[in-house]
This record gives structure tokens, C-alpha cells and sequence, in this order.
């Protein structure tokens, strides 16, 4: 038996149309394509279970302070009717942190858009069937895809929030990546009187697998999950971090036309410009942007805050006031970590893979003349 969205989705105009086949198919090979790729994406998100989940994941979720900024966004957005939440992507935890900043805060939990590789063995059935996220394919150029995934999420914003990453996946590089539109043109589907998209920008003093992250430095394939799940365990060895998460003003999509493509990428940029300011620069960031191959403290401070104020200039969501105050917090982490060194009276690289990872993390709020991590 069919649920209400399948059918719903069996219903739309542009998914019937494509059932009765052409393009070289029969209407039975383009029903089992499009039947296919709605049972890959059907979910159920399990409230009451989706919230014990914190309980399990305690070890990992106790490293990890979470700050939230104008969470009463959310909360009004959510009231008035159904939310997109346009995130940046830094880590594997933000599936963590950004849900339960909104669970604790008494607002419900959207779904979660992730990429498919995290949907094999046992993780793969909690999420279809408990926190509620959906697979995507995100280098597919499938139609019958590309046409179902369109018309499953423009469905599903009837009776779900949604959450995606407007990147796609994961930064490798550390900066904030260029827009997809793939999710943004699907909810251009759905009714969009009473939906808005409410940016979102998650920041960390350090990022769980930066070192991972910053070998790996441009993604060339897809590894498996389990995989990179192993490498964090080993990562989370000593490991702790403050998780800000920031909201910003709604952006009422019935102002935008979904035939249009100019429209469709000028929604897209304007919700990566939001989550760019919204971005919280820690000290990590100004250190690592700041820092030489070798620099004495008082030349490290000073690099900081002339980066300070090109920051203030540009509207930056600011975590620090001072030099003083970010080369004491930011060292103090980079020494711990091993990034940084202290020899002789001067502050060394000793991972610089690392420190170029954090450094253009604020790239995308400083001129190209700016100081930068050699």
C-alpha cells in the first residue's frame, strides 16, 4: 500500500507524464524507475525515538558545547508554517548539532537531506526510520532522478520541515563552497505561500576530522561512511569544541518563481550570502588566517586585529573583540592539537594543511588582500 506522499507524488503532472513512457522506454521500464527511487527516498521520522537518540550518542555529543544565536527565528518561522533550514557544511556532527539545537529549544525537528553514503547497514535504517533523513545522489544527472527527487521533496514540505546543505556536502578545503541548487529548485515545487528558508551557519572552534578533512583537501570520490566514521572515533580522542549555531531573517520564497532560472540562482547566492555573514568567526579562524611560518606573539596580535577590523567592516558575526583575546584562545587549542608550536620565543607551523583549513573558513568575508595562513 502506498503512503500519502507517494501517491501524492504519483499524482503531480510532470512525474504522470513521464509514466507513460517515451524517451526511448515503455511506460512498465519508466514506472519502475520512478517506483525504484521513491522507495529509496521514503523516510519516517519516529519523534519520541529521535530524541532518545541523545542518550546513545552522549560520548560524542558531551564533546561538544552547543551555543545558538536568534533561535526565536526558527521558533516564529515555525509557527507561522514550514521551515527549509540552508546550512554550510563543516563536519559529520553538524546531523548532530543543528537538529538538537532545535529540539532543545522546544521546535520540531525537520528531515535531513544527506548524501546517500550514509545510508548503508544499521546507520542507514536509523535514519530512514527514526531521525528521518532522505538520501540524495547529489552527481546524478538521472531525469527519471532527478524528476522524482523534485516532486518526493515538494511533497514532503507539505507535512515536514526540511534541512539541507547548501554546498552539497562537506567543505574539504575549509571555505564556504558555492551554492547547489538541486534542493532549492524542488522546494520551488512545493506551496510556497506559507514556506520560507531560514538560514543557518554552524561553527566550531575545531572541526572533528580537520586533519581528515585537510589531507583529503579537494574530494575526489566518495568514501564509505563506515569508513570515515572510524577515522573520527580515532579523531575524537581528546577532543572538545563549542558548536555555534546562528539563524537568520526568513526569506519568503513566494517571492521567487520557480520557472525562472535566474530566479532559482538568485535564491540560492542570496541564502549562501546570509549564511556567510551568519558564519561565527572563532579564534581558530583569525590564528590560522593570520599566522605566518614563524611569528612572535606580538606580531600575531597585531595581524589579528587588522583582520579584526576588516571583519567589522564586512558585518562579520564576530566570536572575539580583541587580538589579545583570539591569539589566547586560538593558540591554546592549535598547541593542543599539535597544529602550532612554540620554539624559541615564535609561534611555528607544524601542520599547515590544517591551518589553511581554518584559515579559509573566513575567506569569504575578507578581501584577496588580506593576510593569509602560508
Amino acid at each position: 500500500m502506498l503512503d500519502e506522499i507517494t501517491q501524492a507524488v504519483l499524482a503531480r503532472e510532470e512525474v504522470a507524464g513521464y509514466l507513460r513512457g517515451g524517451h526511448g522506454q515503455s511506460a512498465l521500464q519508466a514506472r519502475e524507475r520512478v517506483y525504484a527511487y521513491l522507495d529509496e527516498l521514503r523516510t519516517t521520522q519516529r519523534y519520541p525515538f529521535y530524541r532518545a537518540l541523545k542518550h546513545p550518542l552522549y560520548p560524542i555529543l558531551r564533546k561538544i558545547d552547543r551555543h545558538v544565536e536568534r533561535i526565536d527565528i526558527p521558533r516564529r518561522a515555525a509557527a507561522a508554517g514550514r521551515v527549509i533550514y540552508a546550512s554550510n557544511h563543516r563536519s559529520h556532527t553538524d546531523y548532530l548539532v543543528e537538529p538538537l539545537v532545535l529540539d532543545d529549544n522546544g521546535i520540531r525537528p525537520p528531515i535531513i537531506a544527506a548524501g546517500i553514503n550514509l545510508f548503508g547497514g544499521p546507520l542507514g535504517l536509523l535514519h530512514r526510520h527514526v531521525t528521518g533523513a532522505i538520501p540524495i545522489r547529489r552527481n546524478t544527472k538521472d531525469p527519471a532522478y532527478l524528476l522524482t527527487l523534485k516532486a518526493y521533496v515538494a511533497e514532503l514540505l507539505r507535512v515536514h520541515d526540511l534541512l539541507f546543505y547548501i554546498e552539497g556536502g562537506r567543505s574539504y578545503s575549509g571555505e564556504l563552497k558555492m551554492p547547489k541548487t538541486g534542493l532549492i529548485h524542488a522546494a520551488m515545487q512545493a506551496d510556497r505561500e506559507r514556506l520560507v528558508i531560514v538560514p543557518a551557519a554552524v561553527a566550531y572552534d575545531l572541526v572533528l576530522e580537520d586533519r581528515a578533512l585537510a589531507r583529503q583537501g579537494v574530494k575526489r570520490r566518495q568514501r564509505p561512511f563506515t569508513q570515515e566514521l572510524a577515522e573520527m572515533v580515532g579523531l575524537a580522542v581528546g577532543y572538545r569544541s563549542r558548536a555555534f549555531v546562528a539563524f537568520g531573517a526568513p526569506i519568503p520564497m513566494s517571492e521567487y518563481d520557480p520557472e525562472s532560472r535566474r530566479d532559482v540562482l538568485d535564491l540560492a547566492h542570496r541564502t549562501r550570502q546570509e549564511i556567510g555573514r551568519l558564519y561565527k568567526v572563532l579564534p581558530t579562524a583569525l590564528v590560522a588566517a593570520a599566522m605566518s611560518p614563524s611569528i612572535t606573539r606580538r606580531d600575531l596580535e597585531a595581524r589579528v586585529d587588522s583582520l579584526l577590523d576588516e571583519l567589522r567592516a564586512a558585518g562579520a558575526n564576530l566570536g572575539v573583540e580583541t587580538g589579545r583575546e583570539a591569539t589566547d584562545e586560538g593558540i591554546a587549542l592549535f598547541r593542543k592539537r599539535r597544529v602550532i608550536v612554540y620554539e624559541r620565543g615564535r609561534y611555528r607551523v607544524r601542520e599547515r594543511s590544517v591551518l589553511r583549513y581554518y584559515s579559509r573558513s573566513i575567506g569569504h568575508l575578507l578581501p584577496s588582500t588580506s593576510p593569509r595562513a602560508h
